[in-house]
């Protein structure tokens, strides 16, 4: 087994936060049938287009839908993860609310531009590309309030996927006027660690360690997560309404009803095979036929 060489948190701590952001993952894994697969209504057009675009089948145009569902929901459990590890940090505090975390050193922290300060107040976002106008307007103006009640403070807008390796100025427009200033700086995720470590290096060893302790809390905890996931059979059964179910134009039909069911058209092709309608109807027509 490979030394320890994270100086910054135990082997035992890594190992429990990383078994608690797997276990975030389970709530994710739950089955999906037809009504979860479109509890945040599918566009059928769509998905017809990309399943013939990239000349997939139904099956798996289904299963990269229900993948794309599951990973917009694992997105904040990543954010868990870089959050939640700066508590084991010394120094680092991850408060309930206001900011995601807070670093202090009474010894003081430099910062590029010559600056001394003791604490730092740190938003975190996965990537640089997630925050529209508005909300980096607000996360700014949140930055600059702490700053006219603390001056013996800086902000800072940690990246976990930044653009590149930096720690500068973080320039934004508000209302149509630049902004700048020094206390309040765009940093990227290993910059931030070599601040609250003192290791210029402290992400790039966290990441060189994260697969094999992955990969040991898997295997120690026996995770069964695998979903039985049945929205292609379901899809399936509502199709052998129009059709063959190997039919396209019958599977089309079936993915066209998840949206538009109450659609002129669509409406009476269905209330003649169902007596209804609704979507409620096809949910429970897909479930009941597959149980038969």
């Amino acid at each position: 087994m490979m030394e320890w060489n994270l100086d910054f948190i135990s082997e035992e701590n890594f190992k429990k936060h990383v078994r608690e952001t797997i276990m975030k993952y389970g709530g994710k894994l739950e089955s999906y049938d037809l009504k979860k697969f479109n509890s945040s209504l599918i566009d059928p057009i769509k998905l017809l287009f990309d399943k013939s675009v990239y000349r997939t089948s139904w099956e798996e145009i289904v299963n990269n839908e229900i993948f794309r569902q599951r990973d917009k929901s694992n997105n904040n459990d990543i954010g868990y993860f870089h959050q939640n590890i700066c508590s084991y940090f010394d120094g680092c505090e991850v408060p309930k609310t206001g900011w995601d975390v807070i670093y202090r050193n009474d010894k003081g922290i430099k910062l590029p531009d010559g600056d001394v300060v003791h604490t730092l107040y740190v938003e975190m976002k996965n990537k640089h590309n997630t925050m529209n106008s508005a909300s980096s307007a607000k996360t700014y103006i949140k930055m600059q309030s702490q700053i006219l009640e603390n001056d013996n403070c800086a902000c800072l807008l940690v990246e976990a996927i930044a653009k590149k390796s930096q720690d500068i100025k973080w320039a934004i427009k508000i209302d149509g006027y630049s902004k700048k200033h020094r206390l309040i700086r765009r940093v990227s995720m290993d910059k931030f660690y070599a601040i609250v470590t003192g290791d210029d290096d402290a992400f790039c060893k966290m990441c060189m360690k994260l697969p094999s302790v992955i990969e040991s809390v898997v295997n120690e905890e026996s995770y069964d997560m695998a979903p039985n996931d049945t929205v292609i059979n379901e899809l399936r059964n509502v199709a052998e309404i129009y059709g063959n179910s190997e039919d396209n134009l019958s599977m089309a039909m079936a993915v066209y009803m998840l949206g538009f069911s109450t659609y002129m058209g669509f409406e009476d092709r269905l209330k003649d095979k169902l007596g209804s309608e609704t979507i409620k109807s096809i949910y429970a027509y897909g479930k009941e036929v597959k149980n038969k």
